[in-house]
């Protein structure tokens, strides 16, 4: 999960005169902005379903505790390997205490001596990877900016105010997609940046500021209407998938809540499955970033002076890796050694060597959190020009051959 990075002088500039024509109305009050919850450290299991008996009331929750710890640990680690969670190892329930971060309440009815309810588990990622056999991230999308529409009673919404659409995204757990999403608060401008009007416009010059702002490569709407039958009755929600600049629609369904208590499980599980369309889209090859949104960077003087005919070619593989070349040659099987002491420091490698041009893959082989992991990358090029294009990233690379040792050097 990616946090946007601080906005521009100018774009507060254009903010202001936006605000200044009329808009002035949408950074009015303090009801606004939520936090996107950061799941980055650990997996989470949901939907789990337990029904206990106790001679107390405490004693059959705590029974029911335990039943979805031992479920939600086979329900994880079929996911993780693709096999049956009837294969899974039995761990003890102390083994499980101990990777268990917590647990949290769906839904749930307490009895004088029974326990029924519905809990999610999450699982910390450190103390459970090993056991997982967990290799990496093996495909990641970009960056995707993430404006959640809403509309009820007629009235479209996004960041305006504290609406339970928006609040439903920020409480979904990211650990478990491989959709990278990046989730604003809501807080400062962005209601006047981004507003249903904006996922309307198909003008590229305005969505190439705002995705450069928040550090976005392209752009989700998830959407959802919402009509209430009648006041604390029934509730239908119908989602819809869109993605891009052009806000074509990947997906859709429709859900439905008995009563207005039940609206925010509608919500959670229509993020849930919006979610899954997205995966479905990315594995499909239907949410690569739209080139005419990428940022062109002018280049520099110097630069533009220094490419004379000779010069190009004697090019180091420095200032290759520097102008973004694209490397020619053989493809070269190289191992790097990373170190990694958490999650997010996996999927920072990785990410970092999967921008270098001429890499065709990038997997983490060997997991090792808190350690050093180990990653296997095909590159069209020899290891001096993958070294020196990591090193323009600011990386500190070690080694030789093609063995090379990857830590964190001045930037990202």
């Amino acid at each position: 999960m990616k946090l946007p990075r601080r906005f521009a002088p100018a774009a507060f500039a254009l903010a202001a005169c936006l605000a200044a024509g009329g808009s002035r109305a949408q950074l009015e009050g303090s009801d606004r902005g939520v936090p996107p919850i950061d799941s980055a450290s650990t997996f989470e299991v949901g939907g789990i379903e337990v029904d206990t008996a106790g001679k107390t009331a405490e004693e059959a929750r705590e029974e029911g505790w335990k039943e979805a710890q031992r479920l939600g640990w086979k329900a994880l680690w079929a996911k993780t390997n693709g096999r049956p969670a009837s294969e899974a190892p039995n761990l003890p329930d102390g083994a499980l205490n101990d990777m268990v971060s917590g647990i949290v309440v769906e839904q749930e009815q307490i009895g004088p001596r029974r326990y029924i309810a519905t809990l999610g588990i999450l699982f910390d990622r450190a103390r459970t990877g090993e056991l997982l056999g967990v290799g990496g991230v093996v495909r990641r999308s970009a960056p995707l900016l993430v404006i959640p529409v809403m509309l009820t009673g007629g009235t479209f919404t996004t960041f305006e105010y504290r609406n339970p659409w928006q609040q439903a995204w920020a409480r979904f757990r990211t650990g478990n997609t491989p959709v990278d999403y990046v989730r604003p608060t809501g807080s400062g401008i962005d209601p006047l940046l981004l507003n249903q009007m904006q996922t309307q416009r198909p003008g590229r010059a305005w969505w190439r500021m705002l995705l450069d702002q928040y550090g976005a490569a392209d752009v989700v709407i998830p959407e959802v209407h919402l009509k209430r039958l009648f006041p604390g009755g029934p509730a239908i929600g119908t989602f819809t998938a869109r993605f891009g600049a052009d806000n074509r629609v990947l997906g859709q369904f429709t859900l439905r809540a008995e009563n207005s208590a039940a609206i925010p499980r509608l919500l959670d599980e229509g993020v849930r499955r919006l979610d899954e369309l997205y995966t479905q889209a990315l594995a499909a090859g239907l949410l690569k970033p739209d080139p005419s949104l990428i940022v062109q960077r002018p280049p520099e003087v110097d630069a533009l002076e220094e490419q004379q005919p000779a010069a190009a070619a004697a090019q180091t593989p420095a200032a290759a890796a520097a102008a973004g070349t694209q490397p020619t040659g053989a493809l070269t099987t190289l191992s790097i050694q990373v170190a990694t002491p958490d999650a997010a420091a996996v999927s920072r490698a990785e990410l970092a060597v999967s921008r270098v041009p001429g890499v065709t893959s990038a997997i983490t082989t060997s997991l090792a959190l808190g350690g050093t992991s180990v990653m296997r990358v095909t590159y069209a090029g020899d290891a001096a020009r993958l070294a020196a294009a990591l090193q323009a990233q600011g990386w500190t690379v070690g080694g030789s051959g093609s063995s090379l040792r990857l830590s964190k050097g001045g930037g990202d």
